[in-house]
C-alpha cells in the first residue's frame, strides 16, 4: 500500500509537470504548479481508496484474478472520486489547486 501512495504521487506530479512544462513554464515554476495543483486530491484520492480497500475483508490479499480484488478497487475509485470532487471544487474556487494549473495554461 505504501508502494502505491508512493506512485500516485509521483505519477500526479509527474503528469502535471510534464503539462505544465510543455505549457511553458520553467522547471522551478512547473514544480510549485504540480504541488499545489495535485498534493490535496492525491492524498484525498489515495487516503479514501486505500481506506476503502483495507476495510473491505479480504481485499488486501485477493489476487488479480479475483472478483473482490476489482470490486474493491472499483469501489474504493468511485467512492474516492466522489469525496475528491468537492474537495478540488471547493479549492478552485478559492484559487488553489488545478486552479493554479489553469492559471498557468
Amino acid at each position: 500500500m505504501v508502494l502505491a501512495i508512493a506512485l500516485a504521487f509521483v505519477f500526479g506530479y509527474f503528469f502535471t509537470l510534464f503539462a505544465v512544462r510543455r505549457a511553458g513554464l520553467d522547471f522551478k515554476s512547473a514544480i510549485k504548479v504540480a504541488l499545489a495543483a495535485d498534493t490535496v486530491s492525491i492524498a484525498v484520492m489515495e487516503f479514501v481508496d486505500n481506506g476503502i480497500i483495507a476495510l473491505t475483508p479480504g481485499a488486501m490479499d485477493a489476487h488479480l484474478s479475483d472478483a473482490l480484488f476489482w470490486t474493491a478497487l472499483l469501489g474504493g475509485f468511485v467512492f474516492a472520486f466522489f469525496i475528491t470532487t468537492p474537495v478540488n471544487k471547493w479549492m478552485i474556487g478559492r484559487g488553489k489547486g488545478h486552479a493554479v494549473v489553469h492559471a498557468d495554461h
